[in-house]
């Protein structure tokens, strides 16, 4: 299985004991920008996004216990997305009844939000949470590489710049730039997969 569609099925496990602090930062530092980025994109400002994740991971915390892998019944962030789903859809009414619209209309945006089919459409906070992990692995290696070695990678990689151009900056041959990029990647993903939790 491909590790940008797995979840750590462990941490999960870790997280079901509250006072388990290192798991539920290592979580809510995958997990929370997932959630607000959602809630901003349905229209959400900033201090309703916050006060969202948390009665997403209040709810998370409360049924953490319960959840258990089942491929029927879907993956753990879709599981997730139908839990902020909801409690957007709930914020969304709340603010319609209680006339504390942000702006737009309320009812379009109770729409947008409904998830698609008994799974939910997952595809939003699925990109979200593969360029979270890209984000963290990339962080936590950047430092296991020489500045030279690294923006190799990163300038040929990440922000699609041509080999030779980037060979020439920083003093390279252009057969450097590709065994630097080819180093990095193979530990990038690696650590990706170490993130993700994946399982052989």
């Amino acid at each position: 299985m491909d590790a940008a569609q797995t979840t750590r099925y462990s941490l999960l496990l870790r997280i079901a004991d509250p006072q388990n602090h290192a798991a539920w930062i290592e979580f809510l530092g995958i997990y929370e920008p997932l959630v607000y980025q959602l809630a901003r994109r349905k229209g959400l400002q900033d201090a309703d996004a916050r006060d969202l994740c948390q009665e997403v991971f209040r709810a998370v915390a409360g049924a953490a216990r319960r959840w258990t892998p089942d491929p029927d019944r879907g993956s753990f962030r879709g599981w997730l997305y139908r839990i902020a789903s909801n409690r957007l859809v709930n914020s969304l009414r709340y603010q319609q009844r209680h006339g504390r619209a942000a702006g737009g209309s309320d009812i379009q945006r109770l729409l947008e939000v409904q998830p698609d089919g008994p799974d939910g459409d997952t595809q939003e906070i699925d990109t979200e949470y593969r360029r979270r992990l890209f984000q963290l692995a990339a962080r936590s290696i950047e430092h296991d590489f020489s500045r030279s070695t690294w923006q190799a990678f990163w300038q040929t990689a990440v922000l699609s710049r041509d080999v030779a151009s980037v060979a020439a900056e920083l003093g390279l041959s252009a057969g450097a730039v590709y065994i630097a990029r080819s180093r990095v990647l193979s530990r990038l993903r690696r650590r990706v997969q170490e993130l993700a939790g994946e399982e052989e």
